[in-house]
């Protein structure tokens, strides 16, 4: 038992040793760059100067001080100097030297890269804090003025489209029943075929200008909904484009905020633009579903596809604009868009955009109340 007891007290004594000297170590590694190279520049200065002024006292008086000794002494001082310098210095600047990296990935684009938090260095750790803040205050910033500018952008897209439903359609309405009334009250038909033919192609121009009116700003999507507003753009995108879309929802109970509702909407009708344009494809399948905690829409189509990094390198390429604003929409709302697609493969998009507010009509309340006064 009193072995035992020995045993177990040298044990303890031996962990608080090591406890105490990792204790201090640690403090060492944490003071400031200066004072680890001070001391560390001090122990070489008292080392050199104790060694070398005891040999020059004691030179040719005893058999180790002499001459020889002397200039080796010198030699493996310096030699020890320099490389007891290199790596204090070596180790004393690495949280700076990681945090340069860091800055100049984030200079060639890697704008979500934050510096680490070594805790070797109090005055790294704080010049990193402050450039991740910055960082922060950055994306902030910018995620503040994408987001106005989308919003109002939104807002100028429903005045247009407002004015060319109700005044620009309303004017070709009544030339349409002017022209009615006209053709009715001739006789001449070659009258008649001419007034026919005008009122055909008002008719085109109504049609046109009702169409243009509906992708701007479908008023289905604020009357009515995400949903009902997808199924009537998928209805005459079929009509227009010769392309099957076959369209699947589920988990849907009620609306989504505004913001929601207006990205996926502009999502989905991106990625169909881009299909009709230049996919050359035959069908496309959308499938949108909610858990109740994040919308999730798959857009595919089984068209030529394209390689989406050289697409990405263009910034002249319009659809790496429509693929870049897509992004950007999800991006704002804290979710994700990931696109797949190579040459003869088709193209699928997968978009995820978490649903945060559980009472969606204060959410969409307070986005219109947003917007009206932008």
């Amino acid at each position: 038992m009193a072995q035992l007891s020995t045993q177990r007290i040298y044990k303890e004594e031996t962990e608080a040793e090591s406890s105490q000297h990792h204790g201090l170590l640690k403090a060492i590694l944490g003071l400031p760059v200066f004072y680890k190279v001070l001391i560390a520049n001090s122990l070489i200065i008292f080392v050199g100067a104790t060694g070398g002024t005891w040999l020059a006292t004691h030179l040719n008086t005893t058999p180790v001080a002499n001459p020889v000794s002397l200039i080796t002494f010198i030699t493996i001082g310096w030699l020890v100097s320099v490389a007891l310098n290199f790596f204090v210095l070596y180790i004393a600047f690495r949280p700076l030297t990681e945090l340069q990296k860091v800055m100049a990935r984030v200079q060639t684009g890697e704008h979500s890269l934050r510096a680490r938090l070594t805790g070797a260095d109090p005055q790294a750790d704080q010049m990193a804090r402050a450039f991740n803040m910055m960082l922060e205050a950055i994306d902030d910033a910018t995620r503040l003025r994408a987001t106005q500018i989308i919003n109002a952008q939104e807002q100028e897209r429903k005045r247009i489209a407002r004015e060319l439903h109700d005044e620009t359609s309303q004017v070709l309405t009544s030339l349409l029943i002017s022209l009615a009334v006209l053709e009715e009250s001739l006789t001449a038909p070659e009258t008649r075929e001419r007034i026919a033919d005008t009122r055909r192609l008002a008719h085109q121009t109504l049609r046109a200008i009702r169409s243009l009116s509906i992708d701007l700003r479908p008023s289905a999507l604020d009357d009515l909904g995400l949903l009902p507003a997808l199924r009537w753009y998928v209805k005459e995108y079929q009509k227009k484009c010769s392309i099957e879309v076959n369209f699947v929802s589920s988990g849907f109970k009620q609306r989504l905020p505004a913001e929601m509702e207006t990205a996926l909407y502009r999502i989905i009708q991106e990625a169909l633009t881009n299909t009709a344009r230049h996919s050359q494809a035959r069908q496309v399948s959308i499938l949108l579903r909610e858990d109740g905690k994040e919308v999730e829409g798959i857009i595919s189509d089984d068209g030529t596809g394209f390689d989406i990094e050289a697409i990405r390198r263009s910034p002249d390429s319009e659809r790496g604009l429509g693929l870049a604003g897509m992004t950007e929409r999800a991006v704002l709302l804290n979710g994700s868009l990931d696109i797949q697609s190579q040459p003869g493969h088709g193209t699928t998009i997968t978009v995820h955009i978490p649903i945060y507010s559980t009472d969606r009509s204060q959410a969409s309340e307070k986005m219109e109340t947003v917007e009206a006064t932008e």
